[in-house]
């Protein structure tokens, strides 16, 4: 249950979706002076060592982070997304990769709160320890659980300033998270309906995780859904071979933004002629 570690994973070109399509979502929620929270239902580790044993071992921000950090021709929206992780980083070198909680952490404003869930033993307790080493005002703003995600969002909805960004990303390990997500957005809506729920869910050969996003639509009649295939699925039905981003009441703003990005970003992550994105929508 507990074997999954995303460290092997950070700066991959699922992080990159996922956290540009993330960095867009609470600017855009910076443009009114009201507070909101920041939810994370799995927050993992918050912060990665590029350099360590677990990143070095796998590489795969080689072929994520890695591929668009020393690019000149960044589009605005990408741009935006490197300048965030370049703040973790002193010098021209990449070294460290924030996890979601840590680029919610540097976006929040002095009104914002920060909400972290992780179940993890040894993930939470890195992320404690990572977390006490920002500044007060950060910890003042934040609280950790140590808790089912799933379960405990639904205790924090809706929060009390009615603003808000919940972000869903298990690792999917285990095949009933696809249900545990599904039912997870479901009893949210009902809780806080005007929410904006990202849920990240990988590209692999499982029934569940090519049927999640239908299932997701059928939820509301406003959402935004991107898909970033950077490679043809293996021969042996093995391995990631991209990921997908469905958002439930997006900023009506994000899909011209991710349809100017998308085919440029295909294009410098694209690991095959099997790469290609999807972009779609519905506005209620």
């Amino acid at each position: 249950m507990f074997s999954y570690r995303h460290a092997f994973h950070a700066g991959n070109h699922a992080d990159v979706l996922k956290h540009l399509v993330l960095v867009q979502l609470m600017r855009y929620f910076a443009q009114k002076d009201a507070p909101y929270w920041y939810i994370d239902t799995h927050a993992g580790a918050g912060a990665y060592a590029l350099d360590g044993d677990w990143a070095g071992k796998t590489a795969e921000f080689e072929s994520g982070i890695a591929r668009l950090w020393t690019r000149e021709d960044l589009p605005a929206i990408v741009a935006e997304y490197v300048d965030e992780v370049a703040a973790f980083n002193n010098d021209e070198f990449l070294r460290h990769y924030p996890g979601s909680p840590f680029l919610a952490a540097h976006a929040l404003r002095e009104r914002d709160r920060l909400r972290l869930f992780e179940l993890h033993p040894t993930e939470i307790d890195v992320l404690r320890r990572n977390f006490r080493q920002q500044d007060r005002d950060v910890g003042r703003r934040t609280m950790i659980y140590d808790a089912d995600g799933f379960e405990g969002v639904k205790a924090l909805l809706p929060p009390p300033t009615r603003r808000g960004i919940v972000l869903i990303d298990p690792s999917y390990e285990d095949k009933r998270d696809y249900a545990r997500v599904f039912q997870c957005v479901g009893e949210g809506l009902k809780r806080f309906a005007t929410g904006c729920y990202a849920v990240w869910y990988p590209q692999v050969q499982r029934r569940e995780s090519q049927q999640l996003s239908e299932r997701l639509a059928r939820l509301s009649n406003s959402w935004l859904h991107v898909r970033l295939t950077v490679r043809k699925p293996s021969g042996d039905g093995v391995g990631l071979y991209g990921s997908g981003m469905f958002i439930l009441n997006p900023p009506w703003v994000l899909e011209a933004a991710l349809k100017e990005v998308m085919p440029w970003l295909t294009e410098v992550l694209a690991q095959d002629a099997g790469a290609a994105y999807l972009l779609e929508s519905r506005q209620g």
